[in-house]
């Protein structure tokens, strides 16, 4: 009997050692990857992309084992892909590819168009590491990424991690027809314009000094205002990309068949002397004055049929203040009557 038990365990030993003995350690404790995730740039069928694929070995890679992706669904790794468009990481520190393997380099293969290899060269992954492969434009180490993957078919398309470093995972990639959604919005072209004041008076013009016009009527008052004021202001604004231009139009000031002089170039105030002009000065937005009512003098060239241009923004723009200041001076000579200027501003946007 002793011997029939001895003869049995003998038989079971040797059927041990052959059906195991085969095995390696490294199959033996091979295990699931863990934290696996592949991230796409699109998600479209048949449209390149870039892919990120993170996963933790629970075993780790020894020296010159392999991890083997292969993906499913007509997914097409580009023929060209080399290692210059790959980075590889090991717990967040970049590591070397290359070609082949050589020292502490891996070795990256494209082995077909599904597949691609990485063997890790003379530098062990540690248990437990994290491993990121950025395939595509993204990958920035050493060179910068040129080549991509073509999607595979809507559906979902598999990624299987293996290789001989053991632990192996199988991931699920959605592909669908069409990742893009387009959205529209309409933004309606808009120009604010406004005019403070409608109605300014000058008072009683004398020969002996200047000036100028303000919002309150004076009546008989002799030249109520002899410095430099605000008479009005214009504010303008606008979303049209190439902004807008205000122009003005109207005679200087005129009684029946009498005129004021209206000053044709910029020009300082010289009380006696028959003067007509205005300047302006601008705050906010992006609009300016336009010459010659930028100076420190006044001008006025416009007449009734003719406008001219007083200010304008080549942008779209904010609200811009545009202070208006007008000035009268007459000479001795200078007829009596009641004398006016209609001036009519216009703002036009430039789309």
């Amino acid at each position: 009997m002793l011997k029939k038990i001895t003869s049995v365990f003998s038989i079971f030993s040797l059927v041990f050692v052959s059906v195991f003995g085969a095995f390696s350690a490294q199959d033996l404790y091979a295990a699931s990857l863990t934290a696996m995730s592949t991230t796409l740039t699109r998600e479209s069928a048949a449209t390149l992309s870039n892919y990120t694929v993170r996963f933790t070995t629970p075993t780790g890679v020894a020296s010159g084992q392999t991890i083997i992706l292969t993906f499913d669904n007509s997914t097409s790794v580009a023929g060209s892909l080399d290692h210059e468009d790959i980075d590889l990481t090991d717990d967040g520190v970049d590591v070397t590819l290359a070609a082949a393997p050589s020292g502490s380099t891996w070795g990256v293969v494209r082995t077909s168009a599904t597949v691609i290899t990485f063997t890790n060269g003379t530098t062990a992954v540690g248990a437990g590491s994290l491993i990121a492969i950025e395939i595509g434009t993204h990958a920035t180490t050493g060179s910068t990424g040129v080549e991509q993957i073509t999607n595979g078919s809507a559906g979902t398309t598999l990624l299987n991690i293996s290789g001989t470093f053991g632990d192996t995972g199988v991931m699920g990639i959605p592909i669908i027809s069409n990742d893009t959604v387009v959205v529209t919005a309409l933004v309606q072209p808009s120009i604010s314009f406004a005019i403070s004041d409608n109605t300014i008076f000058f008072g009683n013009l004398r020969a002996a000094g200047a000036c100028f016009a303000q919002g309150t009527d004076p009546g008989a008052v002799t030249c109520p205002t002899q410095s430099e004021t605000e008479a009005f202001n214009l504010t303008a604004g606008t979303n049209a990309a190439s902004g807008y231009i205000i122009t003005v139009r109207g005679d200087t000031l005129t009684s029946g068949i009498n005129t004021i002089d209206a000053l044709g170039a910029n020009t300082a105030s010289s009380p006696g002397t028959e003067q007509f002009g205005i300047r302006a000065n601008a705050s906010g937005g992006a609009g300016t004055v336009t010459a010659p009512f930028t100076a420190a003098g006044y001008a006025w060239t416009a007449t009734a049929s003719t406008p001219v241009q007083l200010a304008s923004s080549g942008t779209a723009s904010a609200t811009t203040t545009y202070s208006i200041r007008q000035l009268a001076n007459i000479s001795a000579l200078t007829e009596a009557g009641t004398y006016t200027s209609n001036q009519t501003y216009v703002a036009t946007a430039t789309y």
